[in-house]
């Protein structure tokens, strides 16, 4: 078995106490009419790495990887990142938001189109329009994931990484604080059937960006969460129906199609792909997945399957992200929204996140990371997402559970001020700061077409 070993990890220790990075305490007495003042002064207590720098493991090369990765080289970390499959085309919508292109600088010609109409479906076929309050420039980015993948990951490597096409297996941990961890791996040769080599390697510190079935979260006992099973066919379809679907997408709601999630027809480069996911049927998906054909059948008659794909999708975080100097992202997380099921932003700024917490807490990979580094992207992830997720979770709950319902949904969909509130929350990933004034109203109209969806249900129950 081939190893690789760190330059030293010999002579790692506390600082001393004349050591200016050690921890001080100042008392200051104040006149008697004030309290008593206690100014604690601390900094990095972690031991200066000397002859070398810190080196971080990436497990997964999706956009959490990807991004994870070049934060890290662009820190001064060395840094090295294992995916396991460099043309891997996980059966995911592609949907991006605007600001992922602002924010991660991608170029244009990755995105296969850009959605600025969008039809929302309801049980009974009723289509609302969607997009109307879009500005000029405003549009959903949609990608093809094994080609924003690709560029992710090449970008960290012009920015110093070093990719490896291999298999991670498992981690051993640190016989003590500061020792190193051993990651087990198999290294592909691009043979094809190769099961590959052995190779083991010490790291200071692991991003585990593996995704839902990820094994560094079993490795660190993460704890299991939830899961829907996406599934979707790429179809090939023709020139005069793909016009149709140039700058359009569209959602599908019913039991027909997914009784907790939705179907899609998304726009690609020179196809669409057709898809849908549920947590609650999953022996049911190719059931769903019909029905999703079959709503959507006018508009993609004459189509060639040219690939299937299916993979899990989580639910909700997990129990526990960050063990040490181990921390998840992205998939592996848990980081996917309920409502929509959207996860290529929250993976990427995850990763990224992550990685400029080890940056910083490292002091650009020149002292050794604690966890303490670590919780400060978990502290942050949480303040700035967790509205986002709770809202979205909410939605689901009370609009996803039955088909009456569902009409409500749709129906409330066609209200401009809903529409702005949606795209402005989804483009920027912010919780838009809505007008009271129209936020009562909205209240109003949602409870009405809840009434009627409840009416609904009732007498279609009595039926």
């Amino acid at each position: 078995m081939a190893s690789i070993t760190l330059k030293s990890f010999t002579g790692l220790r506390h600082s001393s106490p004349e050591n200016p990075h050690s921890t001080t305490t100042t008392i200051t007495t104040l006149p008697k009419s004030h309290h008593r003042r206690v100014k604690i002064l601390a900094s990095k207590s972690s031991p200066k790495l000397t002859g070398r720098n810190l080196r971080v493991a990436v497990v997964g090369g999706g956009p959490a990887g990807g991004a994870a990765a070049e934060t890290l080289a662009k820190g001064g970390i060395e840094t090295i990142l294992i995916e396991r499959k460099m043309d891997n085309a996980k059966p995911c919508g592609g949907a991006i938001p605007l600001c992922m292109v602002g924010e991660f600088d991608l170029p244009l010609d990755i995105i296969d189109r850009r959605v600025t109409k969008m039809k929302m479906i309801s049980p009974s076929n009723v289509a609302v329009d969607i997009g109307k309050t879009l500005k000029p420039h405003e549009y959903i980015g949609m990608v093809r994931r094994e080609i924003l993948d690709a560029y992710l990951r090449d970008r960290a490597t012009a920015a110093g990484a070093t990719v490896i096409n291999g298999l991670f297996t498992k981690l051993d941990k640190p016989l003590d604080k500061y020792a190193p961890y051993v990651i087990h791996y198999n290294e592909y040769d691009g043979k094809p059937g190769s099961a590959g080599k052995k190779v083991t390697m010490e790291v200071d510190a692991v991003i585990g960006a593996d995704g839902a079935n990820s094994r560094v979260a079993k490795n660190i006992d993460a704890g299991d969460y939830e899961y829907a099973i996406a599934f979707q066919e790429r179809i090939k379809i023709p020139d005069d129906k793909m016009q149709y679907y140039e700058n359009l997408a569209e959602m599908y709601v019913g039991d027909d199609v997914s009784p907790d999630f939705y179907g899609w027809v998304f726009p690609k480069c020179d196809h669409v792909a057709v898809g849908t996911g549920t947590v609650t049927h999953k022996p049911d998906i190719k059931k769903f997945q019909l029905a999703t054909r079959l709503r959507a059948r006018d508009k993609i008659l004459g189509g060639k399957i040219i690939r299937v794909e299916a993979h899990p999708i989580p639910e909700h975080p997990r129990p526990r992200r960050l063990a040490e100097r181990v921390a998840l992202v992205g998939d592996a997380a848990g980081y996917v929204t309920k409502c929509s099921g959207e996860g290529i932003y929250f993976a990427a700024k995850s990763g990224r996140m992550c990685a400029e917490a080890i940056v910083e807490g490292s002091e650009n990979g020149t002292r050794m990371v604690e966890e303490a580094d670590l919780r400060k992207y978990l502290e942050k992830w949480d303040k700035t997402y967790w509205p986002t997720y709770k809202v979205l979770d909410i939605l689901q709950k009370v609009f996803y559970r039955s088909n009456p319902a569902r009409e409500a949904f749709v129906e409330m969909c066609a209200d401009e001020y809903v529409q702005k509130m949606t795209f402005d929350s989804y483009l920027y990933k912010k919780v838009a700061p809505g007008n009271p004034l129209e936020d009562l109203k909205l209240a109003v109209n949602t409870i009405g077409s809840l009434v009627r969806a409840n009416a609904l249900r009732n007498e279609m129950a009595k039926i």
